[in-house]
């Protein structure tokens, strides 16, 4: 494929070889896909003429008014018959098995293998070299010539017969074309009779049985000549009743069902040339387009699709800046992996808003049920462990890093690693960041050391040291520097601006003055001169404003919306009071004062004080242009994809730290939109005193990635070890050795661990667990290479399978056992309590007053919660007052316990605001504590499964972590779980009607829009996939209950 384009060319055959002329077509016909490229005899030409039809007025015979009318026709037929026999003295009985078809079946071939098809058309495919090929060692005949041009005017059914006869003939020497055609179209039918994801059921029970059916073999043992079987053959097909379903509707899913069969043995090959649509059928061309109007892909893309180390299945790290193309790539290869080799695949990235969008609004759950496989979120409370076994459609499974881990450590616990045919890795950078990179570089580490056959891609914009992420990964590297949108960098001191320049010595070069004219009070305002930056590309384009602070965001916006002119008011004026209406609808009444003020001007702040339902609210406005300004934190560049015309960066810094290279790459990558600017700008805003702080920035390369696994101790290094135990995947210290020089720790021991070698941290490692009680064994002093066997101990398996941070498992242990002694359920304050994460302790101030008021608010009965836990009334009664405490209480307990009054009062009112105001805390704080609790509880109930004397916690657990995830009135639930419905959402959708799964699913997307206010057509589309998809999982789920149910089992006593 030579060409960088979604159009997919395709050669076809001269002139002398192709079939008769067709009458024309209607101009209404329905078409299908492209089903594969074909070589031809005779370089390139036009494509052969297009045969589409009404499904009622299909002209089965071509050109032929009728099998008795042409004389000319079976005349032909009947020399042939008789050329053929003689030349090639075939023994008739010997072809007793030969089956040529019956009523039906004729049509089911024709189907499935006389049609060629190209993207709107159907052309006929068989040629002269795939329908009729002589064994190179056989005597040509000096007919020949002669014999193949009558052979091109056959219908198509009688090539087999040719075929097979040539066959019986030759013995054992079958032509290679005609035995790779055979098996195509036995694999395609295959398909076609037997359900699968490309195969409805209810389609496939009134399709035509297979042609191989032994009550509708013909017997060649009688003597009826060719001319006569044809006859016979085509009035049957002539009298055969009509088919109940649409021939249309077979052929286009025959034609894709063949597609795939084509697709995956090229895939199997190694030819660089793939097919259709590198090697995926011509429908997933379709749906780009449909989905994402991606008419066709850059260059870069097409040249590392054909990548040789891809065609080889080999590991692949891409780089390439911001916005150049790097998911489209990854989407390709995913989309292969689950329709051509049928294997189910994985891909995880940094952050749950990502993975929402990758799910749904990027729309790859309505390429799962157009395609037939399965979309599964997993990230905070969702996703199953371990996933659901499915017996035919595949899965993509879209993962945060930790549901990553927990995912791939359960498959390969339940031997099932070898189901994952990929991992794909977006944002690989993150292996350097903390916790969560240590957690990513475990993941891939037993991946690598599990599994032969998975193959793993990671891309990056922001890469450094190479080498070592490639040694790691085993992998191949390509980059490119491609951007669809030119990217201008600009350095703003004083009211002068600066291009950065890497070719001078001070870094920039002089580009312009700002002109606008500052009043007096202005300058004092604005003394960064923000409003000229701004005001030169709002309203007609979009603008990004990065701060260091979430109240600088707030105070930005406000700032801006008081210095502009009401004529900023009326742009988009309806649309603006419309979202300012949702925003009320979101907080039951309540709005930002600051969005009050700033919306009507088309600005907004975006900051983790949003909840979710605001935050999505202002992305949409913005995705739609009503919002043309968004002042907001650094988060947002690592987030959802909002892209803008000029990028401002209010200062180099992201809260109080300097900024890091890949940080500044990732915020000024936001700037350029592709198909909607000509170029991007970013701009940052310097003080004289860090001039010479951003000359090293903007002129540094990105930062190194290091493994964090030896700085990050417990979520790292003792984590790896307790689950390589715990799985058996290296069981003693030395196979713990030969795993760990196969980690980013072993490929950079040298520069990491100075002090002690990788032996003995993994010697400490195992000592601290067996400390802990979590590890069982004996680890030998003098030998580090001991032989001695190493075993998890109960509460170790529950820690690790629960993703519980070794820091607190034998905390959570102990609390969990004595809530056992006195479990006090008149509420669930004492489980919230015992749910409430440990990691969010730490950064909580409780108000006292506020503390003593919720106290006094309980029940007798919750009360003694608080006794239970060591946290007495006199000691909140003695903080409250401001008096002097002698005896010590645990501050972690004491917080843990204010966090579960925030958590009990959440559930009760279900509003996220009005519990806000009742804690004195900022609302987005209240919502991350929540999703926090939400998956915090769900680790929680996975270790106590683990634990039988928990067993009386689980069925308490499953119901809790339901009431966290959705925080809503139990009616309620089924449609929160539909993504892109939140609660404000679910409440309309309730008062509207669709009250179920199955009545989202079933709804029309143009109604829901006229029922529901402020539901744009996309998202209705979106929310209706969403409903499609997740019933579809359900009554999956369903089927494989039913059928293992009903299995007959291999070990019936008696039975041999």
């Amino acid at each position: 494929m030579a060409e960088s384009s979604l159009a997919v060319r395709r050669k076809s055959r001269p002139s002398s070889a192709r079939k008769r002329s067709r009458p024309p077509v209607q101009p209404n016909a329905v078409c299908s896909p492209v089903a594969r490229k074909r070589p031809g005899s005779g370089g390139e030409g036009p494509p052969a003429e297009t045969l589409c039809g009404n499904d009622s007025e299909e002209d089965m015979f071509g050109d032929f008014d009728s099998f008795s009318g042409n004389d000319s026709l079976l005349a032909q037929v009947d020399d042939i018959e008789h050329k053929y026999l003689q030349d090639k003295s075939i023994d008739i009985k010997a072809a007793g098995d030969i089956v040529l078809g019956n009523n039906q079946s004729g049509i089911h071939l024709k189907k499935q293998d006389n049609f060629s098809t190209s993207e709107d058309k159907v052309v006929l495919k068989a040629d002269k070299e795939d329908a009729f090929q002589m064994n190179e060692n056989d005597p040509v005949d000096s007919n020949q010539e002669l014999t193949e041009s009558v052979l091109d005017d056959l219908p198509s059914s009688q090539f087999l017969y040719f075929e097979k006869m040539d066959e019986l003939s030759s013995g054992s020497r079958i032509s290679p074309v005609s035995e790779r055609r055979n098996k195509c179209v036995n694999s395609s039918s295959d398909k076609i009779r037997s359900p699968s994801p490309l195969c409805p059921d209810a389609e496939c029970k009134n399709r035509p049985t297979g042609f191989s059916s032994d009550s509708n073999k013909c017997n060649l043992f009688k003597t009826e000549s060719l001319k006569d079987h044809l006859k016979s053959a085509m009035t049957g097909n002539a009298k055969a009743q009509t088919l109940q379903v649409s021939k249309t509707k077979q052929l286009k899913e025959a034609v894709l069902s063949e597609e795939i069969c084509v697709a995956r043995k090229t895939l199997e090959s190694s030819s660089v040339d793939i097919g259709p649509f590198y090697g995926l059928p011509s429908k997933v061309k379709d749906l780009f387009r449909q989905f994402r109007g991606i008419e066709t892909l850059y260059e870069w893309q097409h040249d590392c699709l054909m990548l040789e180390s891809l065609q080889q299945r080999k590991n692949l790290i891409y780089s390439l800046p911001t916005s150049g193309g790097k998911t489209l790539v990854a989407e390709i290869i995913i989309l292969q992996e689950l329709l051509c080799r049928q294997k189910d695949v994985l891909m995880i990235l940094p952050y749950v808003a990502i993975v929402q969008e990758k799910v749904w609004i990027l729309g790859l759950s309505s390429f799962g049920i157009e395609l037939g496989f399965l979309v599964e979120e997993y990230a905070g409370s969702k996703g199953r462990i371990p996933p659901i076994k499915r017996r035919i459609k595949k899965s993509l499974y879209i993962a945060t890093i930790e549901k990553g881990h927990a995912l791939v450590n359960s498959l390969i616990e339940t031997e099932r690693i070898d189901d994952l045919g990929l991992v794909v890795v977006d944002e690989l950078h993150m292996l350097g960041e903390g916790s969560r990179g240590a957690t990513l570089e475990i993941t891939l580490a037993k991946i690598l050391y599990t599994s032969k056959n998975t193959q793993i891609i990671g891309m990056s914009a922001t890469l450094s040291n190479v080498g070592d992420l490639q040694k790691f990964l085993q992998a191949e590297y390509y980059t490119n520097n491609f951007r669809p949108v030119e990217l201008k960098e600009y350095v703003k001191i004083r009211d002068s601006i600066y291009a950065v320049d890497s070719k001078t010595e001070k870094g920039f070069t002089f580009s312009r003055l700002l002109n606008f004219k500052y009043s007096s009070n202005l300058e004092k305002a604005d003394p960064d001169h923000i409003i000229a930056l701004v005001t030169e590309v709002i309203p007609k384009y979009s603008c990004l404003i990065f701060c260091p602070t979430k109240k600088n965001c707030e105070n930005v916006a406000s700032m801006v919306c008081k210095y502009l002119k009401k004529e900023f008011r009326a742009h988009r004026e309806k649309e603006k009071q419309d979202l300012i209406k949702n925003l009320k609808n979101i907080g039951n009444g309540s709005v930002c004062p600051v969005l009050m003020q700033t919306i009507p001007f088309g600005i907004a702040y975006h900051h983790s004080g949003l909840t979710n339902d605001e935050r999505k609210s202002i992305e949409e406005a913005y995705s739609t242009g009503v919002l043309c300004l968004l002042a907001c934190t650094a988060t947002l560049a690592a987030g959802v994809n909002l892209p803008a015309r000029r990028v401002i960066l209010r200062a180099p810094y992201v809260a109080n730290d300097f900024l890091k290279k890949n940080q500044y790459k990732q915020m000024i990558g936001r700037a350029g939109r592709a198909g909607i600017d000509s170029a991007g700008e970013s701009i940052l805003i310097v003080q004289e005193k860090d001039k010479h702080l951003v000359q090293d920035l903007v002129n540094s390369p990105l930062e190194n990635c290091y493994s964090n696994l030896l700085l990050e101790l417990t979520k790292g290094m003792q984590s790896l070890l307790l689950s390589l135990v715990g799985l058996k995947i290296a069981v003693t210290h030395e196979e713990i050795d030969n795993f760990m020089c196969s980690t980013l720790l072993g490929v950079q021991q040298q520069l990491l661990s100075k002090e002690k070698s990788l032996s003995e941290i993994i010697k400490d490692g195992l000592e601290n667990l067996i400390e802990k009680g979590l590890v069982k064994g004996r680890i030998s002093e003098k030998d580090h290479n001991s032989k001695c066997i190493l075993t998890i101990t109960p509460l170790g398996k529950a820690t690790y399978k629960g993703s519980i941070d070794l820091a607190y498992c034998n905390l959570l242990y102990r609390e969990l056992k004595k809530g056992l002694e006195g479990l006090i359920l008149e509420s669930n304050l004492h489980l919230l309590y015992l749910a409430t994460p440990y990691d969010m302790t730490s950064n909580c101030s409780p108000d006292w007053m506020i503390y003593l008021r919720q106290f006094n608010q309980l029940s007798a009965a919750e009360q003694k919660v608080a006794d239970i836990v060591g946290v007495p009334e006199s000691f909140i009664t003695k903080k409250a007052s401001g008096q002097a405490i002698r005896k010590n209480v645990d501050s972690a307990a004491v917080n843990r316990l204010y966090l579960s009054f925030v958590l009990y009062t959440l559930l009760k009112e279900t509003n996220v605001w009005s519990v806000s105001e009742k804690f004195n805390m900022s609302r987005g704080y209240v919502q991350n504590l929540l999703n926090s609790a939400a998956s915090f509880t769900s680790c929680v109930l996975h270790f106590c499964e683990e634990l039988e004397e928990f067993w009386v916690y689980k069925a308490l657990l499953t119901e809790l972590t339901k009431q966290l995830t959705y925080c809503v009135k139990t009616e309620l639930i089924p449609l929160m779980e539909v993504a892109g419905v939140l609660e404000a959402r679910a409440k309309q959708l309730y008062n509207a009607g669709y009250k179920t799964l199955a009545h989202l699913a079933n709804a029309n997307p143009e109604t829901l829009v006229k029922m529901i206010e402020h539901l744009s057509l996309r998202q209705a589309k979106q929310i209706v996939s969403s409903a499609r998809m997740l019933l579809s999982e359900k009554a999956e789920a369903l089927q494989e209950e039913v059928e293992e149910l009903l299995k007959v089992p291999t070990d019936i006593p008696g039975t041999y």
